[in-house]
C-alpha cells in the first residue's frame, strides 16, 4: 500500500479539502448583498401615550383660558394649530411615536369643540363664533 505525500512546498491540506459550491440561493450562506436599514425612532407604545398626554394637558391649559364657548372654540383652534407644527418638527427629526401621540389627541380636541359649538349652535339657533 502506498500513501500519497505532497511535494514540498505544496498545501499539505490541499487533499483534504472539498471543491467550494456554490449556494443555490435557497439557504443564504453569509451576509445579506444589500445592507438592512433600521429605524432610527421607532414607533412605540410609550411614545405614544407620552405624546397624547402631553398634547392632553397643552388642549386642557388653552381650554381653560376660554371665558364663553367662542373663546374656548378659539384657543382650541390655535392650540391645535401650534400642536401640529410640533407634531411636525417631531416627525421630521425627533419621536415619530410622540408625534403620532399629539396629532391623535389633537384631532379628538378639534372634534369636542366641533362638537360643543355644534350644541349650542342647535340650542340657541346662533352660531356662536361670529
Amino acid at each position: 500500500m502506498t500513501i500519497a505525500r505532497p511535494e514540498p512546498g505544496s498545501d499539505p491540506g490541499a487533499f483534504a479539502r472539498p471543491a467550494a459550491r456554490t449556494p443555490s440561493g435557497l439557504f443564504p450562506a453569509g451576509p445579506p448583498a444589500r445592507p438592512t436599514y433600521r429605524e432610527p425612532h421607532p414607533v412605540t407604545g410609550g411614545g405614544v401615550a407620552a405624546g397624547g398626554g402631553a398634547a392632553a394637558g397643552w388642549f386642557l391649559l388653552f381650554g381653560l383660558l376660554g371665558t364663553d364657548v367662542a373663546s374656548y372654540a378659539w384657543w382650541t383652534v390655535v392650540a391645535g394649530l401650534l400642536a401640529w407644527l410640533t407634531a411636525l418638527v417631531l416627525v421630521r427629526y425627533g419621536d415619530r411615536g410622540v408625534a403620532t401621540g399629539v396629532a391623535i389627541v389633537t384631532a379628538g380636541g378639534w372634534s369636542i369643540a366641533a362638537a360643543v359649538l355644534a350644541v349650542r349652535w342647535g340650542t340657541s339657533g346662533d352660531w356662536p363664533l361670529w
